[in-house]
């Protein structure tokens, strides 16, 4: 899977606003809202609500995975968005996060989700990478880094 065709300049916000998991959440079910990937904001909260209850996403090094199966969308769609100040997000190594990528995909499709949930998980495996990424100034220059 090739991250350059799920995620674009327009699914990628350097600034994120919230100070809570919840407010993050809602920060980029908004940006996936406003570009058209998702149908029903509703049900797409209440999709990645229901898997943060079971487990949190927030994973290590200060990165977090909000995810859910939904039927707000019908393809795999995904945004990223950097945070200035770190943000608790009930991590694995109880550290805050300041990378959060969110991705969707319908309840039928299982491959493409999991596919992307690793490829993703693989690369910020880098601490070289991950610093790349939060001294990124722009969109373009994040996709640069996911691809290289």
């Amino acid at each position: 899977m090739n991250i350059k065709t799920v995620i674009t300049t327009d699914m990628i916000d350097l600034h994120l606003k919230g100070s809570t998991k919840k407010e993050i959440i809602n920060e980029l079910l908004d940006m996936l809202v406003k570009n058209g990937k998702i149908n029903d904001r509703e049900t797409a909260l209440a999709a990645v609500m229901d898997r943060e209850e079971k487990m949190s996403t927030g994973m290590k090094h200060g990165i977090a995975i909000p995810h859910g199966k939904c039927a707000a969308t019908e393809d795999l769609v995904a945004c990223i968005g950097i945070s200035e100040k770190a943000v608790d997000f009930d991590s694995l190594d109880k550290q805050p996060c300041r990378i959060f990528i969110m991705t969707l995909s319908p309840v039928e499709k299982t491959g493409p989700h999991l596919q992307f949930l690793a490829e993703i998980s693989l690369l910020f495996k880098s601490s070289e990478k991950r610093e790349e990424i939060l001294n990124a100034k722009t969109p373009e220059e994040i996709l640069e880094i996911l691809s290289e």
